[in-house]
């Protein structure tokens, strides 16, 4: 049986950064740009860029997703943020295209729990600049978001667990090329 998380709010800590390597995490509510932003993100810095793996998962299934199915994205993706870390260049930024943040929200507002590994998962993964997409784009339904008036409020909820986990982060607004050259400034702020 998985052990649930209950909210703590005492062990919020900052996150070192992790050696040379730059670890950049696109985050936010649906339809706000993320997937397109991490690609540009990654080509404007040469760096690499890690899809999301959640919306392949989903799309692939025969009916709802269960708690369990979460899980296994929330275990694939920190797989995926080991593999990163410990065998990319470490000169080469990584930039994920969403992360367990998202994870964490979307087991607690769907199944009102959280696993607690996912918890430790998230203290322990070392992230140098979360980018907070703002709600400010069109929503565009796609057969897997489920949101559409959700969007601030989970804004605040991903805001609240960047603030509790310590990571950095910078709110990303704007449209078009406005957007890109936002989240461009706030990275290299953080990298120069």
């Amino acid at each position: 049986m998985t052990e649930i998380l209950k909210n703590d709010w005492s062990e919020r800590k900052k996150y070192p950064r992790n050696g040379r390597r730059y670890i950049f995490v696109i985050t936010g509510p649906e339809s706000t740009g993320k997937s397109s932003l991490t690609e540009e993100l990654a080509k404007h810095f040469n760096g690499i860029a890690v899809k999301e793996y959640a919306r392949d998962y989903v799309q692939n299934l025969n009916g709802n997703y269960s708690f369990e199915d979460v899980e296994a994205i929330a275990t694939h993706q920190i797989e995926e943020y080991h593999s990163m870390t410990e065998t990319t260049d470490s000169n080469i930024p990584v930039f994920f295209d969403t992360f367990l943040f998202i994870t964490k929200v979307w087991f607690e507002e769907v199944f009102y729990c959280c696993p607690v590994w996912l918890h430790r998962a998230l203290k322990k993964c070392r992230i140098d600049l979360a980018l907070l997409c703002f709600p400010d784009l069109p929503w565009k339904p796609d057969g897997v978001r489920e949101n559409p008036h959700r969007r601030s409020y989970l804004f605040d909820r991903y805001l609240d667990e960047l603030t509790y986990y310590g990571v950095p982060y910078c709110v990303v607004r704007g449209i078009n090329q406005t957007r890109i050259e936002t989240a461009i400034r706030c990275i290299e702020k953080e990298m120069y």
